[in-house]
């Protein structure tokens, strides 16, 4: 026979959690289970709800520079995880750029290469090979680092050869260095960027040269190459850039003159440059005729002078033949007798042996000699041809009619004599300018679309934080309203007390107050009031006042 209560045990009900499950204890035990299982997930919404957006902090580092940041990271108390790959570093993103000064004050991130710290930790003993070559893995990555400086330089590897030096001037060698350049993704470097990777590498090793450096990037291209491969018309690069910037210039310079003539809009102009990037050297060695004797430049002159002449005594085979007069002159007797150069006119006049007289004259003159070296320099103006279209004028009449009319003649000239001296025009270098009057054709403005809000990139991570925190509060309202009230409601009334028992009494106990309170708010009560409601339950229950009143005394109130 059951004990009829209610802690009763129903002998009929199944064993194990199932009976105890049925029982008020067990009732009570699962309630709270289940209060402890909301509490839980209502807390693990709420902290989800709140979890941080993680942002890359460091990426590409090596093993040692991630183990010292982590390191920091904890001494610091930020929180981190890593990436999938392993390869990155992730914070929280209000706390990136603070974590980042605090590490570049540490030097962290050193990088893969180490400097000049490496001569810090030198040790007893060390040979001096070993101090050569910790100097020159000090140097190499010293080099690394300032190259990394680069905007598109995302590392760098430097190799240095460094020759022994020798006494002998013949077995001396140079240096070689090569750079191993990994750019960041979208980037590249231009000439001037890589000449001068080249000369930093070159000035900071004695004796190196700029052409030992060799400089190679993440593909294997090379960028340093001395003789550059040219374009298809024989430019290299730079060559190219020279002569679209000398176009632009032109172009540029014709616009700007045009626009406040014809309107902004209404002149269009482009110019091709032939330009000579040849380098010239001539070498002239001239010679002109000789003038007049008079006008000539003497250099040099030499005279030599001889005579030679018979004694005045006679001689002669004596004889007849010898004893004769001389024969007459043939030579007229008027006429004054020719000396020799050097013999006095008179030598002979008195009949004396003639003096035979030689004299020789070198005169060394100048020759006319010019000599020319001519060097043209590379990047000269060959011949411009430029071609300029400018619109019809726009007229308005009274009525708001707008015509388009063309140029007159007066007006075509005056821009074309404009653009011939905006551009430079010279006839004798062939160049050709062409100027059109046309009509433009009308541009049909192109019509966007406005982008909806959810389209927009900016919106969607704010879309994205604003869904999660109202879907973390639309669970926590239903786990609390939905689950959690209910069950602390049946667990309050699984222990509130049972309600005491009603004392039966004679309907002419019950008291009837004739004027029922007025309602809480309605209006204030004084305290004549109150001395008049307890002046009528006196009268009405005296009983229970008594009751009320003894109850004070037994608990010294």
């Amino acid at each position: 026979m059951a004990i009829a209560g209610e802690n009763a045990v129903v002998p009929s009900a199944p064993g194990g959690i199932v009976g105890f499950a049925q029982t008020p204890g067990g009732r009570n035990f699962f309630l709270m289970l289940g209060v402890a299982a909301v509490l839980a997930v209502m807390s693990g919404v709420w902290l989800w709800s709140q979890t941080p957006d993680y942002r890359v902090l460091f990426s590409n580092f090596s093993d040692r520079d991630g183990g010292a940041i982590v390191a920091s990271l904890q001494q610091m108390n930020v929180p981190y995880k890593f990436s999938e790959g392993g390869n990155a570093i992730l914070v929280p993103a209000t706390q990136v750029h603070d974590a980042r000064l605090k590490l570049a004050s540490e030097g962290l991130p050193k990088g893969g290469s180490v400097g000049f710290e490496l001569m810090e930790n030198q040790k007893l003993g060390v040979s001096q090979f070993l101090e050569q070559v910790n100097f020159q893995r000090a140097l190499e990555g010293e080099l690394a680092r300032s190259i990394q400086s680069v905007a598109a330089v995302q590392a760098a590897r430097v190799h240095l050869a460094l020759p022994k030096s020798s006494v002998f001037v013949r077995d001396q060698q140079k240096p070689t260095a090569s750079v191993l350049l990994n750019l960041h993704p979208g980037r590249s470097l231009d000439q001037q960027q890589v000449s001068a990777i080249v000369h930093l590498v070159a000035s900071s090793v004695p004796d190196l040269p700029t052409k030992n450096v060799t400089v190679v990037d993440q593909n294997g291209s090379l960028l340093s190459d001395n003789d550059k491969k040219a374009g298809r018309n024989g430019l290299d690069p730079s060559q190219l850039k020279y002569v679209h910037e000398l176009q632009q210039s032109i172009v540029k310079r014709i616009e700007s003159i045009l626009t406040p003539i014809v309107g902004e809009a209404n002149v269009r102009a482009e110019a091709t440059a032939d330009v000579d990037f040849s380098t010239v050297e001539q070498a002239a060695e001239i010679y002109k005729p000789n003038g007049t004797p008079n006008a000539a430049a003497i250099r040099s002159q030499q005279s030599s002078e001889t005579q030679s002449g018979t004694p005045i005594n006679a001689s002669g085979v004596p004889g007849a033949l010898s004893n004769q007069p001389p024969a007459p002159a043939t030579a007229p007797l008027t006429a004054p007798a020719a000396s020799a150069p050097g013999v006095p006119a008179n030598a002979n006049a008195s009949g004396a042996a003639p003096v035979n007289a030689q004299k020789d004259m070198t005169v060394n003159y100048e020759v006319d000699k010019t000599v020319r070296y001519v060097q043209q320099p590379m990047g000269g103006l060959k011949r411009l041809s430029v071609a300029v279209v400018v619109n019809y004028r726009k007229e308005v009449a009274k009525d708001g009619k707008v015509t388009m009319k063309p140029l007159t003649e007066a007006e075509k000239t005056q821009i074309t004599d404009l653009v011939r001296e905006a551009m430079g025009f010279s006839k004798e270098r062939g160049d050709s300018l062409n100027v059109v009057n046309s009509p433009f054709a009308g541009q049909e403005k192109e019509i966007i679309p406005d982008e909806p809000l959810w389209k927009r990139p900016e919106a969607i991570p704010l879309a994205i934080s604003a869904g999660k925190y109202l879907l973390g509060a639309i669970i926590l309202a239903y786990l609390f309203f939905g689950v959690l009230r209910p069950l602390i409601r049946r667990i309050a009334a699984q222990f509130a007390p049972p309600p005491p028992p009603v004392e039966e009494e004679d309907e002419d106990a019950i008291v009837h107050i004739a004027h029922e309170p007025e309602p809480m708010g309605t209006k204030p009560r004084t305290y004549q009031d109150n001395l008049d409601a307890a002046k009528e339950l006196a009268r009405n229950d005296p009983k229970m006042v008594a009751n009320v009143v003894k109850a004070w005394v037994g608990t010294n109130e």
